[in-house]
């Protein structure tokens, strides 16, 4: 027999037996009286049958309160089952329960939320008035307001997203609250409002990666756009000077024109392949960085090479291609043909935007078996504001420059694959420092 059984028999028990232990005290009373012998049976029988009425009356009602104690005891074992299946389904959905008194104007949690993160309340009332100091700045005023709605009689729901300030304790986070007038007083005024609260953490923090993700997309819709529009342009203008150069050559008599027209071509010609290579390059990045073919290099060779190369494409009176290569022999575990290719793009790149001055090809050791590679300009310089995007496909800070925009995005591309990181310091009107860190080994 359970607890709950055990105390309900000796609850019946006594009050079972409380008639009769009574009853047998009168019976005493009256035998210690002095009563005829006549009279004697018939009373007694009289309280007999008075005392079987009772008792039955007796049992009647210790029944009829043994039964309701039997179900009063039910219906609080179904109350304390329902409450725990409340409180899983709160701790399931980490909801957090509250209450508003809207005579007092103060705010009391029932219970906080389920999955150990702390409330800024406690159990205890709060004022009203302390709430927007807990919100955001973009939030606090319109919370507020919808809470006064609600409280005043004006709408019958509350529904708000909101972000915290952070506490002492913990990092600001985004919540959504429900709430609903539970009382009123005799002229219809709220008088207790009761809502729950959950996190909404995640599903903020997914709103916010689908907003970047489409406006990626739609950025990258528009310089495709663009790219395409400046592809026909770029190939168009070089492609016309070699089909309008090449049909003036049959008519040509002087030998001089004809090499004139001959160079024009050759220069359109050049134009029109470095842009296609572009192209391809950007086409193959993915390809190319699961092929890398890494090797012990010296690289002081390769950089000289790119360096008096790009001596003969600039004008010598202008512009001047300098070095600085503190060794002669530098080795590095790299591909000899990518990081080529990187300062070739980067040197390609100085003498587009440089009109005078200088154009500086160097390097040096840095910390952690590193070598950072640079080049120098005093050219015209990039802007702040395009300094973060530079590096990104199909942008072009200055349309009146010749190229597709893939360059910078190629080499950015080459550089990761190689395991290291690119940078640019520049200023408007000063010039450009284009720089490379990339391990040793």
């Amino acid at each position: 027999m359970s607890k709950k059984g055990l105390y309900l028999l000796i609850f019946q028990i006594k009050y079972l037996l409380l008639p009769i232990i009574k009853c047998e005290a009168m019976v005493r009373f009256l035998l210690s009286i002095q009563i005829d012998d006549a009279y004697l049976y018939p009373i007694l029988w009289g309280l007999g049958a008075l005392l079987f009425v009772l008792l039955s009356v007796s049992l009647v009602i210790q029944y009829r309160n043994g039964f309701k104690i039997r179900k009063e005891l039910e219906e609080l074992d179904r109350v304390r089952q329902d409450n725990i299946e409340y409180d899983l389904v709160l701790k399931a959905m980490k909801l957090s329960t509250w209450h508003i008194d809207a005579k007092k104007r103060t705010l009391t949690f029932d219970a906080d939320f389920r999955g150990g993160t702390n409330n800024y309340f406690t159990a205890t009332e709060t004022p009203l008035d302390l709430i927007p100091d807990l919100l955001a700045p973009n939030d606090s005023q319109r919370v507020m307001s919808s809470l006064e709605d609600l409280i005043s009689g004006r709408k019958m729901i509350y529904e708000e997203q909101y972000q915290t300030r952070g506490s002492a304790t913990g990092q600001p986070y985004w919540e959504q609250s429900f709430a609903t007038v539970a009382n009123r007083d005799e002229e219809g005024m709220p008088t207790l409002i009761v809502g729950a609260s959950m996190r909404i953490d995640d599903q903020k923090h997914m709103e916010t990666a689908l907003i970047n993700a489409r406006n990626k997309a739609e950025e990258s819709d528009r310089l495709m756009t663009a790219f395409i529009a400046n592809m026909g342009h770029e190939i168009r203008t070089p492609l016309n000077a070699i089909v309008g150069f090449a049909d003036l050559l049959p008519v040509v008599e002087s030998e001089e024109d004809r090499n004139q027209l001959i160079s024009e071509i050759q220069m359109n010609n050049h134009k029109l392949l470095q842009i296609i290579d572009g192209l391809v390059s950007m086409s193959k990045i993915e390809a190319e960085a699961k092929s890398l073919v890494k090797a012990q290099v010296d690289i002081v060779p390769i950089l000289q090479s790119v360096a008096n190369e790009h001596k003969q494409l600039v004008d010598g009176v202008t512009v001047a291609i300098a070095t600085r290569f503190p060794y002669d022999e530098l080795l590095m575990n790299t591909d000899a043909d990518k990081l080529r290719e990187v300062i070739d793009n980067l040197m390609q790149n100085a003498v587009k935007f440089t009109l005078h001055g200088t154009i500086t090809l160097g390097y040096n050791l840095s910390e952690g078996d590193h070598v950072r590679i640079w080049v120098q300009d005093t050219g015209k310089g990039i802007a702040q504001e395009d300094q973060q995007r530079i590096f990104e496909r199909f942008v072009k800070v200055d349309d009146y420059i010749p190229g597709a925009g893939l360059g910078l995005s190629v080499v950015k591309s080459h550089v990761e694959s190689l395991g290291g990181i690119i940078g640019l310091e520049s200023e408007i009107n000063k010039g450009s420092t284009f720089w490379i860190d990339l391990p040793l080994m």
